[in-house]
């Protein structure tokens, strides 16, 4: 039987292991796609659907703000410092993935835009996947685009890093305060008789008590 405490303990290991899993393809694929399409063009996979295009990208996932490499640079650094804090507190194994995939990601790109041509920090990013109207990308943005899929999904849920739902965080109650007398007691004690006279009242004087009989001699005949 699982324990839940070392399951929780684990969960920040599995983001690093996803992240590893996902730079590792990353780089691979990138590695490949300059070793064998470089000035080949536009390469056929699945006639009409899919093709594979070198391109070297400036900008950030499907070729946007390609005038700011030098921007991207930091905000991946921040995004990345951002995830490994953030997996410290985790509980839900759906946000290790997510955060995994993001953080995979993140580091595939920021890898070229660090160490690839032109220079350091301003390097172009490498993508060759190409579908009808869509812009050439690669597997780190696939990862990204998926994390954040996922992060959604997760948010509409009401599934929070932690994992605990969000919904399900409620407040506590306001105390309450004992030393308030109790009404309804009020009400019982003021109805309840005041003593045992109330409840045996006298009979009023000269009078005989109920119970007994009128007087009469011994053998019965009225005086």
């Amino acid at each position: 039987m699982t324990d839940p405490i070392n399951a929780r303990g684990r969960l920040p290991l599995l983001v690093p292991a996803i992240a590893a899993l996902v730079l590792l393809a990353d780089q691979g694929t990138k590695w490949v796609a300059v070793e064998q399409l470089a000035g080949r063009g536009r390469v056929d996979v699945i006639d009409g659907v899919l093709w594979l295009h070198l391109a070297r990208n400036a900008g950030a996932a499907f070729s946007m703000a390609t005038g700011a490499t030098w921007l991207l640079t930091i905000i991946a650094l921040v995004v990345v410092v951002a995830i490994i804090r953030i997996s410290r507190n985790l509980g839900s194994r759906g946000w290790a993935v997510a955060l995994g995939l993001l953080l995979g990601g993140a580091l595939g790109n920021l890898g070229d835009r660090l160490f690839r041509a032109p220079s350091f920090f301003h390097g172009h990013v490498i993508d060759f996947l190409e579908f009808p109207h869509w812009p050439i990308f690669n597997l780190a943005d696939t990862s990204i685009v998926t994390a954040a899929c996922l992060i959604a999904l997760l948010s509409l849920r009401g599934i929070g890093i932690d994992g605990q739902r969000l919904s399900g965080r409620t407040e506590e109650p306001a105390p309450t305060d004992d030393t308030a007398p109790d009404d309804s007691a009020s009400a019982t004690s003021a109805a309840a008789p005041a003593g045992p006279a109330a409840a045996d009242p006298k009979p009023s004087s000269g009078g005989a008590p109920a119970d007994r009989p009128s007087s009469t001699d011994r053998s019965g005949v009225p005086e």
